[in-house]
């Protein structure tokens, strides 16, 4: 079983305190040990001298040593005393009383001592009385005093240290390990925080509840460290955000994205990618990891393993069913890289329409541009009658209309295309509009003939810009003047209305066009060359501005040929 931090360092300190303690115990018991043994030494040491001052006193020999009995009987009655002289022999010994048996003493541990360093102590078993004796022997040059000591309890009682300290250690030694119990459990416990807090750091999990760290610096590491992580789950949120803001643009791109890493395997891939990508190639696929094998994209993976320093990015375009596709290449910093499939097509036909628009415009403004320097030429170079020359100025003035019509008709419908929160709303009387255009064309219609009916409620208003819908109402008669012919009645019905569109019908009893004429009616500067036959000049722009002032009122415009003759025209209007 692993153990916790707070038993482990409590182990270690434990072990470190008791190693001490023991030590310190050891040392001190030995050294008092010592100290009484000294004691002891010297108590039996003034025993000895006490000896040899008496022997001295006394003038004792070799054959008179006997009388020292009378002051070994006034010592203690345990004290065992023996004299021996330098060559070993023993000529006094108290406990013995046939001293001619004993052996010699010369090589007995205390006495060989003596002999050496003038005194020797020993504690051993007397061979003579068969007891264990604490022996003192003292070198006097010319003998040796021996004090012994029986070595049973009370002598060893006397030797051994007192264990009052051995309990002061004891003592201390448990409130030594209660603080570290403690100090271990307020260690342990910032640990233990500090390791849930960087196991959370690790794992990338959110911090849920309060930790309070003590006021130390193990506490103040876990507050930074709790500051880091907030620091960092509110980075992660905040990356999270911006990746959700990433995926949902990535999801409603109308572009096809996808993110493949340095091994070409799939990252991410929006919906776009996927039906782009099954459009573009001859077998539909699911496993996008098959782009390399796909012939469109050998550029990609042609650019990926081949580009060179610095350079990161590549497009092309490819034209596949119908359709042309803009494949644009983004390698990053890691080699990972993204490809976009964008389908282009309507740009591409805008470009066109804009370049064959751009070729119309100045196909159209030739003419009148060149008839009317004509004009000019001739009345600035020629003297002509007044007659002729006034027959030139008119015609001069015609020109000059029929241009300026045409640069109003291109500013309008480029304006309606780019830029159509130009065009303010309001509300619009429509029968009121219809009679204001009415007005305005009294002159022609009067002069081809045309008989103009309106069936619209004098009351009917819509949401709309006045400009826009008058140029609708106009172009209509204009064409219908310009291209049906005369002696024709032109028709305006408001024939339907719901709550949010109104329906028209506009027709004319002219000559109507062929059938396959009909689809390009709408195109800009389309001229039809059969049928409806050009009597006056026009921008061929008219047509194409009542299509795009109904789209720009959310409606719709469709043409036929009516069944009596002439054209007639269904379009929608939102309230």
């Amino acid at each position: 079983m692993k153990l916790t931090y707070k038993q482990r360092i409590f182990t270690y300190f434990f072990i470190i305190f008791a190693l001490f303690a023991v030590c310190i115990i050891i040392f001190e018991q030995k050294e008092e040990k010592n100290q009484r043994t000294l004691a002891l030494q010297d108590r039996l040491d003034s025993y000895a001298e006490m000896i040899h001052s008496y022997a001295g006193q006394n003038h004792l020999t070799d054959s008179s040593m006997s009388q020292i009995m009378v002051l070994a009987n006034a010592m203690p009655m345990d004290i065992r005393i023996t004299m021996i002289d330098e060559q070993g022999k023993v000529l006094f010994d108290k406990d013995v009383d046939d001293i001619s048996k004993l052996d010699n003493h010369l090589e007995r541990p205390e006495i060989r001592n003596a002999s050496f360093q003038g005194k020797g102590t020993n504690i051993r078993m007397s061979a003579s009385t068969q007891q264990e004796y604490l022996y003192y022997a003292k070198n006097y040059k010319d003998y040796f005093v021996r004090v012994a000591l029986p070595y049973n309890i009370q002598t060893k009682g006397m030797m051994k240290a007192d264990n009052f300290f051995v309990y002061i250690v004891i003592a201390m030694f448990i409130v030594v390990l209660l603080l570290l119990n403690y100090v271990a459990g307020r260690f342990g416990s910032s640990i233990s925080q500090l390791k849930n807090l960087t196991t959370k750091i690790k794992d990338d999990k959110p911090l849920t509840e309060k930790i309070d760290f003590p006021d130390d610096e193990l506490g103040e590491i876990g507050s930074q460290l709790v500051d880091i992580l907030k620091q960092k789950e509110k980075s992660k949120h905040e990356i999270e955000v911006e990746r959700e803001k990433l995926i949902q643009h990535f999801h409603y791109s109308q572009e096809g994205i996808c993110i493949f890493d340095k091994d070409i395997r799939k990252i991410y891939a929006n919906t776009n990618f996927f039906q782009y990508f099954n459009f573009i190639v001859d077998q539909p696929v699911f496993n996008l990891e098959a782009i390399i094998k796909e012939e469109v994209f050998d550029p990609v993976i042609e650019f990926i393993n081949h580009r060179k320093s610095g350079e990161h990015y590549h497009n092309y375009q490819i034209k596949k069913n119908g359709k042309t596709f803009s494949i644009q290449t983004i390698v990053f910093e890691d080699s990972s890289f993204e490809i976009t499939i964008k389908d282009i097509t309507k740009t591409e036909k805008t470009r066109l329409l804009k370049q064959e628009m751009t070729n119309n415009i100045a196909h159209e403004l030739r003419t009148p541009v060149t008839s009317l320097r004509g004009y000019l030429e001739t009345l600035n170079t020629q003297e002509l009658p007044d007659d002729k020359r006034a027959q030139f100025i008119d015609r001069a003035y015609q020109q000059t209309i029929r241009l300026s019509t045409l640069i109003e008709d291109v500013s309008l419908i480029s304006k309606i295309e780019e830029a159509p929160s130009q065009f303010t709303k309001e509300s619009v009387n429509l029968w009121q509009l219809i009679n204001d255009v009415r007005i305005d064309l009294t002159d022609k219609l009067q002069e081809n003939d045309i008989k103009l009916n309106v069936k619209v409620d004098e009351e009917l208003t819509i949401d709309g810009n006045y400009t826009l819908l008058y140029s609708i109402f106009r172009n209509m008669l204009d064409n219908s003047i310009s291209y049906g012919g005369q002696h024709i009645n032109v028709n305006i019905t408001n024939y339907m209305e719901d709550e949010d569109y109104v329906y028209f019908s506009y027709c004319d009893t002219g000559k109507g066009v062929d059938e396959q004429y009909l689809p390009r009616l709408f195109e800009r500067f389309y001229r039809v060359n059969e049928g409806r036959t050009r009597t006056t000049g026009g921008s061929g722009l008219g047509l194409s501005i009542v299509k795009n002032a109904v789209l720009f009122h959310k409606g719709e415009i469709q043409v036929k040929n009516r069944a009596g003759g002439g054209l007639e025209f269904f379009f929608t209007l939102r309230k």
